[in-house]
């Protein structure tokens, strides 16, 4: 548990919370006129910030500290238009069937984050008042 841990999974909950919306405004949207759906871009955003982060630091010792921690500062989630796709005359390319599929993924990714935070706020609780 560290605050490297907290920031990073208040980063991903931030971002699933960005991407509910999105998805949300994108549902709104199945019938709109030359409407455009789009995506959050996050997790291959940390990935990438993760693994060049691990590659400047050299750890002689596998106990060592990361610094996991300035990676979470330095991204945030994007929202894209995806525009090289059209599924309707109207040039809406908005699938319905995969919207609320996403959304219903979304919403495991952002319940299991939470149960991820609350477990380490129960830990800081518990080192605090012990």
């Amino acid at each position: 548990m560290s605050q490297n841990n907290l920031d990073l999974l208040q980063k991903a909950m931030d971002a699933a919370s960005t991407r509910q919306r999105t998805i949300s405004n994108n549902i709104a949207n199945v019938n709109t006129a030359g409407y455009k759906v789009e995506r959050v871009v996050f997790e291959d955003k940390l990935k990438d910030a993760l693994s060049m982060n691990e590659l400047k630091l050299e750890r002689t010792n596998d106990k060592h500290l990361t610094a996991s921690g300035e990676v979470a500062g330095a991204i945030e989630p994007t929202v894209q238009k995806r525009t090289d796709t059209s599924i309707k005359e109207n040039g809406n390319n908005v699938d319905i069937e995969l919207e609320m599929s996403e959304k219903a993924v979304n919403e495991l990714y952002y319940n299991t984050l939470t149960r991820q935070m609350n477990g380490e706020l129960s830990l800081l609780n518990y080192v605090i008042s012990h």
